[in-house]
């Protein structure tokens, strides 16, 4: 039987897609489906209970991966910084985080991964090939289930997979110049978002269940695209003069960090209605910021950049009403500064510091804005010319994982700020390899 293909992207993805959900259940093909495509909630493990034996125990000295040949190509955290995945030249890997431990690796014959996104703790992964593998090409997102150790489904694409995002209930794919969004149980279609050029993948989701929140590259440079797909409902956000360079959602969705190509600047929105709520210095000298990442109870932001320092900001806003239900926590946010009234006491812990500014900050409108930045409030240094992570662990602790295999915890006064105090090290893997 032979399928007429359109000419637009959508076509031949729709195309690919058929053709893969079709005859992955034929005893001929090398991956295999459950029936008409879709994924079982009985699919769904979790690394503890379902990979025992693999695992070897942290140490409290660095350690050096017994394969010297691995190339480290990707690493990622999964959604609440419990662990993070590694994708390498030969397969690919997953680490936890407290204690530090290698909790699973998979060797494959065909070659290396460019991209793994975890799903939380469990077993569903989505998997994208680096360019030597010669299964899966960089163009195509398999759906692994690893309790069963097989493909329960594939996308597959005329261009190059930026990035892959997941929740609970949808896969979100990022090609160069658009985003699809897909059902998690059925696969299908939901959503498909065009982007401004978009070589870096950028994409964040939040991952409360009763919000439904993504954010991305607009059309135009320096924008932002919140689509709040619960309320039917997209905010454009002008947030820098350059390109964007990074971004990321709290848990809810409602506040937005981003940063642009220059690095120097960092700022947080509110999602509904596009303000403006915080801007935070890095520095005054061009960097390439890595990542951004929100602590969960959004007192504090941490941001990493190719200069070798990892910042922790104090952040003045607060999302109130936490508790209560999630439509009228989504449709009636209130989002506070932390100076605007004395009845934001009980709302910030009375250990929260503040983020220190110039000396001259008082003459805030007469000299250059630079003198009346807010700069960060605890910082780490770690060598430069590597990529690292940077993620928020326990009880005032900062996470990092490195594309030279290297992972860090730091600690951070939370009242006193100043330099961070190194916890671990752990040399998780010998690499000399950087990612795309």
């Amino acid at each position: 039987m032979t399928e007429k293909i359109g000419e637009s992207e959508e076509d031949f993805h729709n195309f690919c897609l058929h053709l893969v959900m079709t005859t992955l259940s034929s005893p001929n093909s090398s991956t295999v489906s459950p029936p008409r495509g879709t994924i079982s909630p009985a699919a769904f493990g979790t690394y503890e209970s379902l990979m025992p034996g693999d695992s070897h125990s942290g140490h409290s000295e660095p350690v050096i991966s017994d394969n010297d040949e691995t190339e480290l190509h990707f690493v990622s955290w999964n959604q609440d910084y419990s662990c993070f995945a590694a994708g390498t030249s030969r397969g690919f890997r997953v680490y936890n985080c407290d204690p530090f431990k290698e909790t699973f690796r998979r060797d494959l014959k065909s070659g290396g991964f460019g991209i793994v996104e975890m799903l939380f703790r469990c077993n569903i992964l989505a998997l994208v090939g680096a360019k030597a593998n010669t299964q899966y090409p960089p163009n195509k997102v398999i759906i692994w289930d690893d309790h069963q150790s097989r493909c329960i489904g594939e996308f597959s694409f005329r261009s190059e997979v930026r990035a892959v995002k997941l929740r609970r209930d949808c896969i979100v794919v990022v090609l160069e110049h658009k985003i699809y969004v897909y059902n998690f149980m059925d696969l299908k279609l939901l959503h498909q978002i065009e982007t401004v050029a978009n070589p870096r993948g950028l994409c964040c989701l939040s991952h409360q269940l009763n919000t439904s929140v993504l954010a991305c590259p607009g059309l135009r440079r320096g924008q932002i695209r919140v689509e709040h797909f619960g309320l039917n409902m997209t905010k454009l956000i002008k947030a820098h003069d350059s390109q964007i360079a990074c971004l990321t959602l709290t848990i809810d969705g409602l506040l937005l960090a981003t940063a642009s190509t220059r690095g120097t600047l960092i700022r947080l929105f509110n999602t509904i209605d596009g303000t403006q709520l915080q801007e935070v210095r890095r520095g005054v000298d061009r960097a390439d910021i890595c990542s951004i990442a929100l602590s969960p109870n959004v007192q504090w932001l941490v941001v990493s950049s190719d200069k070798g320092t990892i910042h922790v900001y104090s952040l003045r806003v607060r999302v109130v009403g936490e508790d209560a239900s999630a439509d009228a926590a989504v449709r009636t946010p209130t989002l506070l500064c932390q100076n605007s009234s004395a009845s934001l006491d009980a709302l910030i812990s009375p250990s929260t510091g503040a983020n220190p500014g110039s000396s001259l900050s008082f003459m805030k409108g007469v000299l250059p804005k630079y003198f009346s930045s807010e700069w960060s409030f605890a910082q780490f240094h770690l060598p430069e010319c590597t990529q690292y992570i940077a993620a928020f662990g326990s009880q005032n602790t900062i996470i990092t994982a490195g594309t030279d295999g290297s992972f860090y915890r730091c600690s951070f006064d939370p009242v006193n700020g100043g330099e961070m105090v190194q916890q671990e090290y752990v040399r998780f893997l010998k690499t000399e390899s950087r990612p795309r």
